[in-house]
């Protein structure tokens, strides 16, 4: 399985960008992982839909659907399943466009919570690992 993460913009914070860069290494021994970040500026939907390419669309959006821990791992494996690669794409300050939003195949939260752009992209590759573990019977997530 491919999973993308697609951000607007870069981290600024130094303990988000450490924690960015673990996350992702600890993803890339369950998954190809990449991270792209893209420039707020002209043609930013161009850019993010093809960053997102062939792979299904999930937008990260604060009235998205909130899951356990344990239900988006059961989405992440019936995608697995199915060979379908994942862009989870988070926006910028203004949230995406409603073209962008044309693109989404699902929205997700990852909470009711509004969180800086930095710790949002931290916490997203947190959830994504925590849930390849369950998938893998890694015994990191406890229930």
């Amino acid at each position: 399985m491919k999973i993308k993460l697609i951000t607007v913009g870069q981290p600024q914070l130094s303990f988000a960008k450490e924690g960015i860069k673990e996350y992702t290494k600890r993803i890339s021994r369950f998954a190809d992982i990449s991270v792209d970040h893209i420039k707020e500026g002209k043609n930013l939907d161009t850019k993010i839909q093809d960053a997102i390419g062939n792979y299904l669309c999930i937008l990260l959006d604060e009235k998205g659907t909130e899951y356990s821990s344990l239900e988006l791992s059961t989405f992440i494996d019936k995608q697995k399943n199915q060979s379908v690669n994942l862009a989870v794409v988070i926006g910028g300050p203004q949230g995406h466009s409603d073209f962008v939003r044309s693109l989404s195949s699902r929205t997700l939260s990852l909470s009711r919570l509004t969180f800086p752009h930095d710790i949002a992209m931290m916490i997203t590759l947190e959830t994504l690992y925590r849930s390849l573990t369950i998938l893998a019977g890694h015994p990191y997530h406890r229930e």
